[in-house]
């Protein structure tokens, strides 16, 4: 324990209880007792009177008041054991001092305080965003002006496909493929981006040295069957267990996941945050909930089947240390595991290897706005806070949250070293996925569009246009596709008739651009995700990348499944089901495999 607590900067004492080979109460009792102190293993949340100030206990569990109602109050400490000789003098000194004190463990005192104040803490997640900063809020879908002007422009739109309908969806049309066009040509430069910077290597900071403390916060919810696979993951972290804070946050009436974390017995350095059952039940609002208790200078989330690189946070630490200080944010890159298991996993996994191998890093070093994935963010803790934290009504809260960093005045960037998980095998959970997913990018767009100019002021204008080719574009993309396949489908249909109609220069021009912009994108699309891959995720892809087209139509669908939802159920969260890694499985299972067969372990 002196050893680790001279590399790491802290104390004996601190890498004594979150080793796990001291338990907390048999510490702190045993403390109580040599100084001849009452000791309290449990603290009843009757005990406490709920106040702002008190969730300072959640990150710093030093001392409690506790209200009895038939004795004076009692204050209940967490001592160090370098203050515990001042004590005795105070205790010698006083008799009264002894009664008016006892010793609980940080762990009690924290459940305490998690208990008393659960409804005000959940009604702030819930509101605090929207009541501060109403502007940046989803939970008004559209506002009474962006309502006006929609409305206005379908009158327009609908008075003039009356009075002149070929010349209406001609507009429309080449307003269309113009937009698509935009986006195509920004995709190209990120592959001429990739083409002269190739993937830089990982700097990882110092084994030794004092390092700062970490959170770490996973959004659980009935995922009772990857607890093991989690907590395995979480346990190969390459940081000090006396810095690490990690939260497991689960909604409060999910019995089983709660069960089998229970079971699993994680180390002292896991917390479990228990969620109260409020609307909206999305996972934005249980990361904010847990966001009063961070510990940690910085602060990082994944989900409950990722299995980050044990490096990873080393390297985000690293790259915070050295980067300006409005870097508020660095995205790791999402490696899809399981290609080989469908067509959809093994087109999902050239997306993501596209989007955060190529389009991100690319983004990140011309500092534009970053639409962050969903999980391997890591924060500068402070920033997050001051920014507001998640919005409990986006459903894609991390594309949201990327945003309003940017508009802050602040800029993101990407790491290197990987979280690997699964992508959905089956096309109901993708189609159920991805709905969310353009649901959340249609609350984003609507919600940055409330004020255009503001928005284009705040961003910078380039950054506001590279914004609307990204998230504007890829909506303008999955909504229109079926249209210019239909257009493109009939117009070669009507030339291939005998005779040949001469089609004219308008037509022949749209149709040049859609058949760029549909073969263009899928060129674009493979060639971004193909580059990036390994040899062996090749291997897993094959032949499915033929594909393409298919999952293209499939987005579409999504994207206007996600239109009516939009209306319907703004704030519902699709849960997407998960299941162990048969990948991750299959490496414990050859691991046990050596591990008895070893000459050692005979």
């Amino acid at each position: 324990m002196i050893r680790r607590a001279l590399e790491t900067g802290t104390t004996i004492e601190e890498e004594l209880l979150k080793s796990g080979d001291v338990e907390e109460d048999a510490y702190f009792a045993g403390l109580a007792r040599m100084y001849g102190l009452s000791f309290l293993a449990e603290i009843s949340p009757d005990l406490v009177v709920d106040h702002r100030a008190i969730d300072s206990q959640l990150t710093e569990p030093r001392l409690l008041r506790l209200y009895y109602p038939d004795r004076p109050p009692v204050m209940a400490i967490v001592p160090c054991i370098t203050s515990m000789e001042s004590m005795r003098a105070r205790l010698q000194r006083s008799d009264r001092f002894a009664e008016e004190m006892v010793i609980t463990t940080p762990t009690a005192l924290r459940r305490a305080v998690w208990q008393v104040g659960q409804d005000r803490r959940a009604r702030l997640a819930v509101h605090q965003l929207f009541d501060t900063a109403r502007p940046n809020s989803a939970r008004l879908v559209v506002t009474g002006d962006q309502g006006f002007v929609a409305g206005l422009f379908l009158c327009v739109v609908s008075l003039s496909a009356m009075l002149a309908p070929l010349l209406c969806l001609a507009i429309i049309h080449m307003l269309l493929s113009v937009f698509h066009l935009g986006g195509l040509f920004l995709r190209l430069m990120v592959v001429a981006y990739g083409r002269k910077n190739p993937p830089r290597r990982a700097v990882l900071e110092a084994e030794t040295g004092r390092l700062p403390v970490y959170t770490v916060m996973v959004a659980i919810y009935r995922e009772a069957a990857v607890v093991p696979q989690l907590l395995a993951a979480l346990n190969t972290l390459d940081w000090p267990k006396s810095r690490l804070d990690i939260k497991l946050v689960c909604e409060a009436d999910d019995e089983e996941t709660l069960a089998a974390i229970r079971a699993a017995k994680p180390g002292p350095h896991i917390e479990v945050v228990e969620v109260p059952a409020l609307a909206p039940r999305t996972k934005p609002k249980a990361l904010t909930y847990a966001l009063a208790g961070a510990r940690g200078e910085f602060l990082t989330i994944y989900d409950a089947e990722d299995r980050p690189h044990p490096q990873q946070l080393r390297e985000a630490y690293h790259a915070f240390r050295l980067g300006p200080p409005e870097l508020a944010c660095l995205q790791a890159p999402l490696v899809i595991a399981n290609a080989g298991e469908s067509w959809i996993s093994a087109i999902f996994a050239l997306e993501y290897s596209a989007l955060f191998r190529r389009l991100l890093p690319a983004l990140g070093f011309h500092r534009m706005p970053l639409p962050l994935g969903g999980t391997s963010n890591h924060f500068r803790t402070r920033v997050l806070i001051d920014s507001g934290g998640w919005d409990p009504f986006n459903v894609t809260e991390d594309a949201d949250l990327g945003m309003r960093l940017h508009r802050m005045g602040y800029h993101a960037s990407t790491i290197t070293l990987p979280t690997l998980e699964d992508a959905p095998v089956s096309f109901k959970v993708w189609l159920g996925q991805r709905t969310r997913w353009y649901k959340g990018w249609l609350q984003t767009w609507l919600v940055l569009m409330r004020h255009p100019l503001r928005t284009g002021r705040d961003m910078g204008w380039l950054s506001f246009l590279v914004f609307q080719l990204l998230v504007g574009g890829m909506l303008v993309a999955a909504l229109s596709h079926p249209g210019m396949l239909i257009f493109v489908t009939l117009s070669i249909l009507s030339l291939l008739k005998i005779p040949a109609p001469q089609p004219g220069l308008f037509t022949s021009m749209m149709l040049g651009i859609d058949i760029v912009n549909i073969i263009g994108s899928y060129t674009v699309f493979f060639a971004l995700g193909a580059t990036p891959m390994t040899d062996r995720e090749k291997q897993g892809m094959g032949w499915k990348w033929l594909m393409i087209p298919v999952y293209w139509m499939s987005v579409s669908l999504a994207a206007w499944k996600a239109v009516v939802e939009l209306r319907l159920r703004p704030f519902y969260w699709n849960k997407t089901p998960h299941s162990p890694s048969r990948l991750a499985m299959d490496q414990r299972k050859k691991a046990a495999a050596r591990s008895v067969s070893s000459p050692e372990s005979s």
